[in-house]
């Protein structure tokens, strides 16, 4: 497939599901289940993923601080690293590959075994009832994953810190939110909803549309952990950029 005809059945694929979202049903008992199963099952790798970044951060950046003579500000600088750019840049790969793998695999295996054809003939809207309700959980759950994404990072930092200076918990969080404003905590934490609607677009748009039988099972979820992952990155410098334009704070 050529890249321009790509971007346009997927630009159409994002719009219908845009459409369909306002369209009755609004299948809201699907919906709550798919935000259950990409929240509370990514959510374990999020933590421990985020624990691992923040205590392997403060090592890496404790020794330069402390040259500079400026190891109190090693709170500050992770939880600005962790809010503005780690904690959703991470959290939206990490949700590309458990969740993103799921929906093109899932939807796949569906339509190779004619279960999509199933669904239709029963005079159901299969695209409503298996991808909106899939696009929307992603979009819904990053967020809120990604702020467990910045608090575990956040705790292991001072986990770290804790064994290597003995600082308090009340002096670390203090020193992390010092410099931490909502214009700084906001935008990038909303920016994952973009990365969620492509993760669920993407992988929704491999699973369901695939052609192959049973061997397109394991391409689709190859091409939706790639491609998503790949657009994650384009848009996050896109939304960065926008960020400091319409957030100036931002820009530190």
């Amino acid at each position: 497939m050529k890249p321009i005809e790509f971007i346009g059945e997927v630009s159409q694929f994002a719009f219908r599901v845009i459409i369909d979202l306002f369209r009755t049903p609004f299948e809201g008992a699907q919906m709550l289940r798919q935000i259950a199963e990409a929240g509370l099952g990514s959510l374990p790798l999020i933590i421990a993923s985020g624990f691992a970044l923040g205590t392997v951060m403060t090592l890496h950046t404790r020794s330069t601080l402390v040259t500079f003579g400026a190891a109190s500000m090693i709170p500050t600088v992770q939880a600005l690293a962790f809010f503005l750019e780690i904690g959703p840049l991470v959290a939206g790969l990490l949700l590309a590959g458990r969740v993103g793998s799921g929906i093109g695999a899932v939807l796949a295996n569906m339509r190779a075994t004619e279960q999509i054809d199933g669904i239709e003939s029963l005079s159901i809207d299969s695209f409503k009832f298996l991808v909106v309700p899939r696009v929307v959980a992603c979009v819904i759950t990053l967020p809120i994953l990604t702020l467990f994404m910045d608090c575990s990072g956040l705790l292991g930092g001072f986990c770290s810190e804790f064994f290597s200076s003995g600082i308090s918990f009340n002096l670390y969080i203090t020193r992390a939110f010092s410099e931490l404003e909502w214009s700084n905590f906001i935008p990038p934490t909303l920016k994952t909803s973009v990365f969620g609607f492509i993760i669920g677009v993407i992988s929704a748009y491999f699973g369901y549309t695939t052609n192959e039988g049973a061997r397109g099972v394991g391409k689709a979820a190859t091409n939706s952990v790639v491609v998503s992952s790949l657009l994650i990155i384009l848009a996050d410098v896109i939304l960065i950029k926008f960020i400091f334009f319409a957030f100036p704070d931002n820009a530190l």
